[in-house]
């Protein structure tokens, strides 16, 4: 029998623990707005994990880790295109990688997307009982509830330091001798004046993975918080929504579909039948649609930069226009940096669009 529900009444370590005690075989669907993803367990033990959340794929792991470079990723990514071999498999047979480095980022990339899910407060859940399919990992369920278990905890405290994504960070002392070079990246983003948005993106990690990194930093007395924005309360519901509302429609001004979507997604879950959002959801959507009819932004083809240094400099591009633009190297084609970039398609084609638009670049 198949097991519905709503993770506002029924935690995902409620899930699990249920999972792992009466060690179930099957797919745990987890969804919240546009991502899903699935979980297979074997007997309670996680076997296989997939998520359409770009940031988790396998390939932008193995570049925050050092372990293949942006050229050779492209270069596996294309070979896939059009066949059935998995990237892994790609990568290893060309010699990038070795089967047990693989192994180690399989399990990796598995666990990151199982505690990201700890940190959801909304979403919905469904397992189904089947027969074990194939398995590309094999961990500890109790093993994942705890750490999940921790990071949630500690997710509320990292909030309060950082309660939003647009905080920007001030270097107290020249760059030190720091051991990992995650940290040392992290202080380097944060000391030229990124925002926790922005050093996300450029690491390739969820916001709670550069949040964490950066709040030790600051503990440690060599970044401090530069611009704190305030968090709405959370018993004002009517400002809380209102404020996104106006989010949605300023982005959707801007033509940023995708936040202005997310915008009016986060309406319905303090409003679930809040007209307006919806009606917006669906203009939304039917902009995203004119948009890519209108203006196709061709795969084949090498963006190249237009604008010098000096001026770009004087432009304000958000973290995801400048993610694009340092992609750019009038050599890639389009099809390309879309394979390295950490948002879905759809985005960043989007974001091309706005670049042209802006005439920040120009297709050769």
């Amino acid at each position: 029998m198949s097991v519905t529900g709503d993770l506002r009444t029924m935690e995902l370590s409620d899930v699990l623990q249920w999972i792992a005690a009466r060690a179930r075989t099957g797919t745990l669907q987890l969804q919240r707005r546009s991502t899903i993803k699935r979980l297979r367990f074997r007997e309670g033990r996680l076997r296989a994990a997939s998520s359409n959340d770009p940031r988790e794929a396998l390939g932008q792991h193995l570049l925050r880790e050092g372990l293949v470079s942006e050229e050779q990723l492209v270069a596996a990514l294309l070979r896939q295109e059009g066949g059935r071999a998995l990237l892994g498999a790609l990568l290893v047979e060309s010699g990038v990688l070795d089967a047990e480095r693989l192994r180690t980022a399989l399990a990796a990339t598995a666990r990151e997307s199982v505690y990201e899910s700890f940190l959801w407060t909304d979403g919905r859940f469904s397992f189904t009982p089947e027969e074990a399919g194939p398995a590309n990992v094999d961990l500890d369920t109790v093993a994942l509830l705890a750490e999940g278990a921790r990071r949630a905890k500690l997710w509320r405290r990292l909030r309060e330091r950082f309660p939003s994504a647009d905080v920007a960070f001030r270097a107290l002392q020249p760059e030190p001798e720091l051991a990992h070079p995650l940290d040392r990246k992290a202080y380097r983003l944060a000391a030229e004046g990124g925002s926790l948005a922005e050093i996300s993106l450029h690491m390739r990690q969820s916001e709670f993975a550069a949040a964490e990194r950066l709040f030790r930093l600051c503990e440690e007395g060599l970044l401090e918080v530069e611009a704190k924005a305030e968090a709405p309360a959370a018993t004002d519901v009517v400002g809380a929504i209102q404020g996104l509302m106006a989010e949605a429609r300023a982005r959707a001004q801007e033509g940023r579909f995708s936040a202005a979507r997310d915008a009016y997604e986060g309406v319905l879950v303090l409003d679930s039948l809040n007209a307006e959002a919806l009606a917006g959801l669906r203009e939304v959507g039917e902009q995203v649609e004119r948009t890519r009819v209108a203006r196709q932004v061709p795969l084949t083809g090498v963006p190249a930069v237009r604008l010098g240094t000096f001026a770009l400099t004087q432009q304000s591009f958000d973290p995801e226009e400048a993610f694009v633009l340092s992609r750019i190297n009038g050599q890639w084609d389009v099809r390309s940096i879309l394979k390295l970039c950490p948002m879905n398609e759809e985005e960043a084609l989007l974001i091309f669009l706005r670049l042209l638009e802006r005439q920040a670049i120009e297709m050769q």
